[in-house]
This record gives C-alpha cells, structure tokens and sequence, in this order.
C-alpha cells in the first residue's frame, strides 16, 4: 500500500574525486568532480522515522552545455538545484513519494519554458532528493526497493516484473582512451592494479558490450571506429555496440553519412552488425527540429535511436517517438519515477519504443547500486558503466566504508589493495546483495562526514 511519508530535514556533502583516467565526452575532459552526497530524515504515517540517502557526481556540461561557463560553476548550479528542490519537498505535507516527487517537478522543472537550457539541471536536484526519499520510505516499510515497488509503497502503480539478477556491463569507450596497451606510452602507464587500454579491460573484465562515444568530426570518427571493429575483431569477441554522439552532429545527414562510410568496407560492415543503437546525435536544442531529423530513415536503416540530453520533459519521449525516434535513456539523473513511468510507455507500445541504461559516471556506493537497483527492476539487460574504468574503485571513500562495501555486498565488489573495486566476472555484474537490501539498493549508511543542513519543514 502506498505511504503517506513527509521530509524533515534534508542535507547535504560535498566529497572531492579525481580519476584515474581522464574522461573526455562531447566537448569536455573530465580529470576531477565532487560527489554531492544527500541525507533526509523522513516520518512515516504511524510515527515511524528513518534517514534515507542518495549521491551524484557534479560532472561539468552534461546537465547544461555551456562552453562558457567554468566547471566550478556548474558544480555550483548543480548544488543550487539540489538545495532549491530540497526546500521545495520539505515545504509538502504528509503525502506519497510519488505525490511530492511530481509536485516538486511541476514546481521546479515542467513550470518552465520548454526550450529553456537548464531543465536538465533543474530536474537533477529533484531526482537526488527523490532517491534519497525512496531510500527513506523502504527503511521506514522495512522492505527492499523491489518489494516497495511491488507492493506500490510510493504511490506510482504497482511494478511486478522480475528483477534482473544480473546485467552486463557496456563498457564505456572515450575518445581519449587508448585501444592496446602497447599504445600506452611508459610515463603515462597507470600502474594502479586496474587496466587502461581497451584490450586489457576486455582480457580483464570479460566483456561483450561497448559504448563508443563519437563526435570528434567524420574523418576521425570514421578512422577511430574502424581502428576499434578491427581490435574488437583481432580480439575475438562477440561484440555488441553502442554509439554515443553527445550532441556534436548538426543534422541526422551527417550521422548517416558516417555510418554509410563505414557500411562501405568490411570491416565497418561487421561493427554495424552489431551496432544496437545510437544515442542523442543532435544537440537537445535541435532534436525536434524537423530540418535536423531529415536523415532520420537513412539512421535507422542501421540502427535505432535514443534519446538522452534532450529528454528533459516526460512528453519529449513522445516528441522524438514522432521523429522517429524509439529509445529513452535511463538515468537516475533524470529521476526513478520518470524512468518507471517511460517502461509503462514503452509496455503500451509493445515493443515499439525501448529504454536503455546509460550512466553518468555512477560512483561507488550510493549513485552506483541505486542505479543498478533502477536498471535490474527495470529489466533493462545491460547498461553503460564507465565509473569503474575511470576511477579508481571505491577509493574516494574512506577505509571503513570500502570494508562494509566488501561485507555488505561481496557480489558486487572484490578486494583491491588495501580497498575495493567494481566485480566484473565475463561481462557482468551480480546484483544479489543490491536487490536483496533493505531500502533502495544498499545496505549501508551514507560516508560522507561533512554534511550541511540545506532545508527543514
């Protein structure tokens, strides 16, 4: 049954993490970021109390593409967000998470002009401090996030399907990654117990599934994916693919061009075999320009397409389902309830339209298992992860934490060092423990020690 629930308290932390690898996507190189850490008190109905948490990382230009503005700057409006949705939940009554999830986003997202730049950024502080709501609820129910979804504790609809026990993961591969370990020049060789080049995170993790980020201009995309079709090839795997173009094509013509170059040699013939999708080409700002889609049929002669940046509305699925368009991404980013509400949709349609997990470089312990969480209950059967390749597993936490991470949940992580890191095992991720555990996805306490309080009813 659902649960009349009302928010407290909500705080905030603040944890610096560099990686290990520097990220590039679209137009930006990631080298560092902080993990903005949330904490609610919620009550219950009947009296009943409990804390519930949840984690994001700042990632600069993703949220709002702004060249001009300083990545310290979009940390800052992405902290803004978080704490203008916090004071907008504690302000509700009693009510279902669902209820205050969706008065929260009609307050502070779908209030505003649809064509404004900074939904997506509006749209992450409520989708942090709904997670942390979620949490709350199943810790005052005592149930798992499944259970809670079964039994309609948020007041969303009842969710029946069956957990995915395992999914796989679709490794991440950067325009800045190296390919072969003998590419690695010796001064930039990380000798941190994790691999770097592609060869070696195949060799070392099993994997089968691959996220290409393209963008960088025809000629270098088409050189670099036919480098990547001929490794996957010499390597021997049975591969499948996904191409990221973050926003950096100006019409869908131009993608069809790229993917018609590559159909023209073998080699490019066999990676676009295997190519299940592509996702978000088009600048948000241009993805429901009819002029900008005219090369949607020639796209999907190779494969389907998925929208990402520019789905910051629920109805902007159903735009881009217009166009042609039939996958939504899923992002936890982008908010839980959104994303059960788009697995509704794609049902209605019977298999027309589609969801795909994507990430966000979901960090260890909070951002990552609750995504998990979202995608296994989702059913989705794979989903993007670039968190463990590019930092270094659960460094960022302190010692303690990495030790209850490794008792709490075994299946998904393995000692490393005197810490822990991601288990990926042929490709995939268990997820016993994560489906298993009281309230959304983890068994533990949030780590972070410095929290402010940003909002109280």
């Amino acid at each position: 049954m659902p649960l009349a629930l009302r928010l407290l308290r909500v705080e905030l932390a603040r944890t610096p993490c560099r990686t290990r690898l520097p990220f590039r996507f679209g137009a930006v190189t990631v080298t560092a970021a902080d993990l903005l850490t949330c904490r609610v008190r919620a009550r219950g109905g009947d009296g009943a109390e409990a804390d519930g948490w949840s984690a994001d990382l700042l990632v600069p230009r993703w949220f709002r593409k702004d060249v001009e503005r300083p990545p310290a700057a979009d940390a800052e409006a992405l902290e803004a967000s978080a704490i203008a949705a916090a004071q907008a939940f504690t302000k509700a009554g009693a009510e279902t998470a669902a209820a205050a999830v969706a008065k929260v986003f009609d307050n502070r997202v779908a209030s505003q002009n649809p064509a404004a730049p900074d939904l997506l950024e509006r749209g992450f502080g409520v989708a942090l401090v709904e997670r942390a709501l979620l949490d709350a609820a199943c810790r005052i129910a005592s149930v798992s996030f499944v259970e809670a979804l079964r039994s309609d504790l948020f007041g969303a609809g009842a969710w029946t399907r069956a957990p995915r026990p395992f999914i796989a993961v679709r490794h991440t591969v950067g325009m800045l990654d190296p390919l072969r370990a003998r590419d690695v020049p010796p001064e930039q060789r990380v000798r941190d117990g994790l691999p770097q080049a592609l060869d070696e995170d195949v060799a070392a993790y099993g994997l089968h599934w691959f996220k290409i980020k393209i963008g960088a201009g025809f000629e270098a995309d088409r050189a670099r994916l036919l480098t990547i079709a001929g490794l996957l090839s010499e390597l021997d795997v049975d591969a499948r693919v996904t191409l990221d173009g973050n926003e950096q094509f100006s019409s869908l013509t131009e993608l069809a061009e790229l993917l018609e170059a590559l159909h023209a040699t073998p080699v490019g013939e066999r990676l676009l075999s295997r190519l299940q999708f592509v996702e978000q080409p088009l600048p948000r700002a241009r993805t429901f320009d009819a002029e900008a889609n005219r090369g949607v049929a020639r796209v999907r002669a190779f494969a389907p397409l998925i929208l990402d940046e520019a789905d910051a509305l629920p109805e902007h699925f159903e735009r881009a389902a217009a166009l042609g368009w039939t996958g939504v991404s899923v992002k936890n980013c982008k908010g839980v309830l959104r994303a059960l509400a788009a697995a509704r949709r794609c049902e209605e349609r019977r298999g027309a339209l589609f969801q795909s997990g994507e990430d966000l470089t979901n960090l260890p312990v909070l951002a990552l298992q609750q995504d998990l969480c979202t995608a296994a209950a989702l059913g989705l059967p794979h989903v993007e992860r670039n968190g463990h390749h590019n930092f270094r597993g659960l460094d960022h936490l302190p010692a303690a934490a990495q030790a209850g991470a490794l008792a709490a949940h075994p299946d998904l992580y393995r000692p490393l060092g005197g810490g822990a890191a991601l288990r990926i095992e042929d490709g995939q991720l268990r997820l016993g423990s994560v489906l298993a555990a009281r309230g959304y996805g983890h068994a533990l306490a949030g780590h972070a020690a410095e929290f402010k309080t940003v909002a109280e009813a």
